[in-house]
């Protein structure tokens, strides 16, 4: 029993001190009401995550493909190798026009979009698998393909 009434006074008096530091690091075990802004961190992380879809392409590959999107598709966002709304809009836009992508130019690089992408791996890639929507192993591969 003594060790945990002294590791709760040694915990007590670590997180006054945090406090009196401000510091951030020991704030969330503090008070309940930092809780709201560790959780609406931790919600709007994911969306964070989710505006970005290089599906496996590195940084620069990532990039070649923005150029070929600025030079072909109107896409004028920053070359910065990161794919997200605005590359996947002008990626869109290709792939209406040539490989059978028919939903909205939204940006969202969902099951359609990763179909049509398929379908254009498909003719001049290398990928040999099927045209489910699905970014596995053979899509990303082809992807890294395309964007070398």
């Amino acid at each position: 029993m003594r060790p945990n009434a002294l590791g709760r006074t040694i915990a007590g008096l670590v997180a006054v001190a945090g406090l009196a530091a401000g510091s951030v690091a020991t704030a969330g075990t503090s008070f309940a009401a930092t809780v709201p802004t560790a959780q609406t961190a931790t919600a709007a992380q994911p969306a964070a995550l989710a505006a970005t879809q290089n599906f496996g392409l590195t940084t620069a590959e990532a990039k070649n493909v923005q150029k070929f999107l600025a030079d072909y598709w109107g896409y004028t966002g920053s070359i910065d190798g990161q794919l997200g709304t605005n590359s996947w809009k002008a990626f869109q836009r290709c792939l209406a026009k040539y490989w059978g992508y028919t939903g909205d130019i939204d940006g969202d690089p969902g099951p359609n979009t990763v179909k049509a992408l398929q379908r254009l791996l498909k003719a001049d890639y290398g990928y040999t698998g099927d045209i489910d929507g699905i970014a596995g192993s053979g899509t990303r591969a082809a992807f890294k393909r395309f964007a070398a």
